[in-house]
């Protein structure tokens, strides 16, 4: 069995009344997803989900907290991999989602953070979208 560690982010920004979430095009650009990616040697998970906010989505955030773990197993290359994404809550500072990172993604755009959990395609990134929609209710 092969383990795999991961981190994502979900950038909220506050635009026309509304919070909205940072969302990436993937798969030629079929399927809603957040940004998300390999942890490198040295970093923590909150530093990797903060660099693949910014290359992925073209976001600064402020890391406001841990929204909690992503956990699922699939096949690669005939291995089973068990992998574990680890999620965080950034607030939006800076940048444009046009500058997403063409190499990695097909796209990225902000929706309504209410409806996250509806478009976004994976079950454990609609549950971090809850979480998100959880935890930006409490700060109001």
């Amino acid at each position: 069995m092969i383990r795999e560690f991961s981190a994502g982010g979900l950038v909220v920004r506050r635009m026309r009344g509304r919070d909205h979430l940072a969302v990436v095009l993937v798969k030629n650009g079929t399927v809603m997803a957040l940004p998300k990616g390999h942890i490198d040697p040295g970093e923590t998970a909150a530093e990797a989900a903060e660099r693949e906010v910014r290359e992925e989505a073209g976001l600064q955030g402020r890391m406001v907290e841990k929204l909690g773990d992503v956990k699922y197993w699939y096949v690669r290359g005939g291995d089973r991999v068990f992998k574990i994404v680890r999620f965080f809550l950034f607030q939006y500072v800076s940048g444009s989602v046009r500058d997403y990172q063409r190499e990695e993604v097909d796209g990225a755009e902000w929706i309504p953070l209410e409806d996250a959990p509806r478009l976004l395609a994976y079950r454990g990134e609609k549950d971090m979208a809850r979480a998100a929609l959880s935890a930006t209710a409490g700060a109001r």
